[in-house]
């Protein structure tokens, strides 16, 4: 009789256990999550309150004012805002291709003997720092953009109407085009290994069943895989334009730190991560600090706009697959 009420409460007491387990296990992982939400909270909070002046000053002009006179106390963020925006999107327009080419070699077309290789290659240009990058692209990138590529693009492009403008201007190498070229290199590792991976989850049979109806390798990534992964193409791209934003050294190694709007892309210009690193160390008045301070609050909004925006989209793929 006393064996039998020790067996039964031998499993009662593990039960308990398991259950003081499993409950510390949730506990540490909610104050783990809520955390990473006060941290994110605490920065949009301290963000806000130092930018609290030169938001009281400037208002909403600050986003649209191209001044920037530290010994007038007169700022206004657009040129940076724009550069920061007109660089990412040419990263982007350079990079999302070349990053989509390399993920459908590596999965499709290339030999099992070189896919590792070349895949570990690609992923090491995202171990290289940021600074490094800078050095290349102003001591090799620039140069060669300024003989070759920007006098090209003036050539062919100059006297087209509305896109010459974007062209214009004599070829200095330095600029926003060459930034834009810098990100799209950096961000490149990125967005191709995210691809890969996701092509790599595609089923065998899906593959083969298409290969066995005639389709050609085009057909088969355009028809098959590109649809079956496409949240997480969506992903990789949202993954590289965030890194695209907010890239700071590189950038200001070859943009050539002007703050001003100009048509052309072969000019100089700034972004808000430049400035910041430019600037913030010689912020001596209240004002100018704060103004650098809302440059980076605008940062982190145009960040958390774009990430909502990519969460939303592929929500919608989603619901779209689901149906």
């Amino acid at each position: 009789m006393v064996d039998s009420v020790i067996g039964l409460s031998k499993p009662s007491n593990r039960m308990r256990l398991q259950q003081l387990q499993d409950t510390l296990f949730r506990g540490t992982t909610k104050f783990f999550a809520l955390a990473v939400l006060a941290l994110l909270g605490a920065i949009l909070v301290s963000l806000a309150i130092g930018a609290w002046p030169a938001t009281k000053t400037f208002g909403f002009g600050f986003l649209f004012d191209q001044s920037w006179n530290p010994v007038k106390e007169r700022f206004g963020g657009a040129p940076a805002i724009y550069g920061t925006l007109i660089t990412s999107l040419i990263a982007m327009l350079i990079g999302v291709p070349l990053a989509l080419g390399v993920a459908i070699f590596l999965t499709e077309l290339c030999p099992p003997v070189l896919r590792r290789p070349i895949g570990t290659l690609i992923e090491l240009l995202a171990a290289i720092p940021s600074i490094i990058y800078g050095i290349w692209g102003l001591f090799v990138l620039a140069p060669f953009l300024q003989l070759t590529v920007q006098p090209f693009l003036k050539v062919v492009f100059g006297d087209i109407p509305i896109i010459g403008i974007l062209f214009g201007g004599a070829p200095l190498g330095l600029g926003v085009l060459t930034a834009g070229f810098i990100l799209a290199v950096m961000v490149l590792p990125f967005i191709a290994s995210v691809m890969r991976d996701v092509f790599s989850t595609v089923p065998v049979i899906l593959r083969e069943s298409a290969y066995g109806l005639g389709c050609t390798t085009s057909e088969v990534v355009r028809d098959i895989v590109l649809p079956y992964t496409r949240v997480g193409v969506v992903g990789g791209v949202m993954l590289g334009l965030g890194r695209a934003l907010g890239e700071t050294m590189a950038v200001t190694f070859v943009i050539g730190n002007a703050h001003k709007i100009s048509p052309s892309l072969l000019a100089a210009g700034t972004t808000i991560s430049a400035s910041l690193a430019n600037e913030f160390t010689e912020a001596t008045g209240a004002l100018y600090s704060s103004a650098l301070i809302e440059l980076g609050f605008i940062l982190f909004v145009i960040t958390f706009i774009v990430l909502a925006a990519a969460k939303l989209m592929l929500l919608r793929l989603d619901r779209r697959s689901a149906k």
